[in-house]
């Protein structure tokens, strides 16, 4: 016997509600537009105070890219690949591996262009391997 699996209609915990797929479909659409126009505008215009202002060796403008891009990969895993429809278990091994390897490729790309900068600024090796 099979059994239907109705999709949950709503979004952002209970908060937007809607009557259909398809207009759930246009709703996440229009939130991962707003968020990607919000990187454009802030791409275009670069405010000069996150780019005077660092925070763990980034400008706080391209943290506001690491975390709105993050923000789109897991809303687009969470709906489109319907993750939130699944065990807790599948949740939890889907979600958490990426933001271990996110936060592990972030680091790297802190430390590594942390001691590049430092080679091209000072012109020498802190240290050999």
């Amino acid at each position: 016997m099979a059994h239907e699996h109705e999709h949950k209609l709503a979004i952002f915990r209970g908060t937007l509600k809607f009557k259909s797929n398809i207009h759930k479909i246009w709703g996440v659409f229009v939130i991962l537009s707003i968020v990607t126009i919000i990187e454009v505008v802030l791409g275009i215009i670069r405010p000069a105070f996150l780019l005077e202002n660092d925070f763990l060796a980034l400008k706080l403008l391209n943290w506001i890219f690491i975390l709105l891009t993050i923000f789109k990969a897991y809303y687009i895993t969470w709906d489109f690949m319907h993750i939130r429809d699944e065990v807790t278990a599948m949740r939890r091994a889907v979600v958490w591996t990426g933001v271990f390897l996110i936060a592990y490729l972030v680091t790297l790309l802190l430390i590594e262009g942390d001691y590049i900068y430092e080679v091209f600024n000072n012109g020498y090796i802190k240290f050999n391997f």
